[in-house]
């Protein structure tokens, strides 16, 4: 699936319209808006995940941490 690229128009009919209509009036801060919102979206998700894991990350070593006492493993 990574390898074949596809061109595809995504967007609901009200967003498409929308920017149609800003575009062919000349002004284009509707389009980089939408634009800026689909960035927006696509990143929280891995912004989150990242989140997690770290704290995750963290916990674990914590844990790992208090079973090692002076260079010693017990």
């Amino acid at each position: 699936m990574v390898s074949f690229q596809v061109q595809t128009w995504a967007q609901c009919a009200m967003c498409r319209a929308t920017v149609e209509n800003n575009v062919s009036t000349g002004e284009t801060s509707v389009g980089a808006g939408l634009n800026t919102g689909i960035l927006y979206l696509f990143v929280m998700p891995y912004l989150i995940a990242m989140v997690i894991g770290y704290l995750w990350y963290k916990k674990a070593k914590e844990r790992k941490s208090k079973y090692i006492f002076h260079g010693e493993k017990f």
